[in-house]
């Protein structure tokens, strides 16, 4: 992204578009206060995220024995109730499904491939769902200190603790290139879930070679165990890799969420929160959903940042909308096209180009 001097204006920026991760899947009751159980809970979970700021929800959905639900109806039967409880929120499922352990298990994995090729077909759609590009690791607890586990599920449970340390995410370009493939055929977004500067250049590369034409929104995923940490210097250097056209959000974890995010919100990206990411306030103190919720809009506020509505979310998120070449889709991202054969030189944008830049 191409920061002018005025850029840092709040008046400037986009509003913000606050997500919304309050469904905590690697989390048991009782692991925080408000994780909701039953379906009515967990309804009610997003009504008061929206109520609060959020325009954005991340979903995964619990089963009433506590455990992530891997069952596609339980989606269904969310989506149906979510589209009429939160009419204005972007619906966003997790790609993961659920990758806690079974109970009584001693593994956390993502599903295989075909049951999350399946997310296509929940009906009603939702908006987006996440993909993660690339296999590798995700030890969600490398980051997280003794503290930050205390009074937890995982911090009282050697075995749950090792099946998070170990966890690897499935998802080469097999299981990519047929989902982007079976998402793009139902009209639902991809939103990127990307740990580092070679997961962006991949999806570039899948861009230019027109597997995938349409916005580019994506997640910064800076938890550490294989993606991103909390150095800000990586921080910017990724925002300053992404095409100025695209919809960058900021995920971290724990107690650098609302660090991280206050620098997101001051260099114009959006931000994600909720107790799947970060359980709390100040060290030894617990937060809730709507706590972090309300932190983002008391910064972005404070900076003179106004906070996006549910109708301006889904404009930021440029929900609906797709692109008809890979020419089309590079000029819509503000970036330079491909490089013609006999070129020579670095390529710039075409005169009277209508990309955003």
């Amino acid at each position: 992204m191409h920061f002018h001097d005025d850029s840092l204006f709040p008046e400037n920026q986009e509003k913000l578009v606050i997500q919304a991760a309050p469904y905590g899947p690697e989390w048991l009751p009782g692991d925080s206060e408000d994780i909701p159980l039953t379906m009515d809970e967990q309804v009610q979970t997003a009504v008061d995220c929206y109520n609060a700021g959020a325009t954005v929800l991340h979903i995964h959905v619990r089963e009433l024995d506590g455990h992530g639900s891997k069952r596609m109806s339980m989606f269904n039967e969310m989506m149906v109730r979510l589209r009429q409880a939160v009419p204005e929120m972007v619906l966003q499922i997790g790609g993961s499904i659920s990758f806690a352990p079974e109970e009584g298990g001693n593994e956390a994995k993502w599903l295989d491939y075909d049951t999350r090729h399946m997310l296509a077909e929940i009906d009603p759609k939702p908006d987006q769902v996440t993909i993660a590009i690339g296999t590798g690791q995700m030890s969600i607890i490398e980051m997280m200190s003794d503290s930050d586990l205390e009074g937890t599920s995982i911090g009282n449970n050697p075995a749950l603790y090792k099946a998070y340390r170990d966890m690897i995410v499935e998802a080469g370009p097999e299981f990519y290139l047929e989902h982007l493939k079976r998402l793009q055929a139902n009209g639902i977004q991809a939103h990127f879930q990307l740990g580092h500067v070679a997961q962006l250049e991949t999806v570039e590369r899948l861009i230019r070679r027109g597997v995938y034409t349409g916005p580019l929104i994506l997640n910064y995923v800076a938890i550490g165990g294989g993606d991103a940490g909390r150095h800000p210097a990586d921080l910017v250097e990724f925002i300053r890799r992404v095409p100025d056209g695209a919809v960058l959000t900021i995920e971290s974890l724990m107690r650098s969420v609302a660090p991280m995010n206050a620098v997101g919100i001051a260099l114009g990206q959006h931000v994600r929160v909720g107790n799947e990411d970060n359980l709390w306030f100040r060290k030894g103190e617990r937060t809730s959903n709507l706590k972090q919720i309300e932190q983002m809009v008391k910064i972005s506020e404070t900076l003179g940042r106004d906070i996006a509505t549910g109708a301006e979310a889904k404009k930021i998120y440029k929900i609906g909308e797709y692109y008809g070449s890979v020419d089309e889709t590079l000029s819509r991202l503000g970036m330079v096209p491909n490089r013609q054969p006999g070129q020579r030189g670095f390529m710039l944008r075409p005169e009277g180009s209508a990309g955003r830049v």
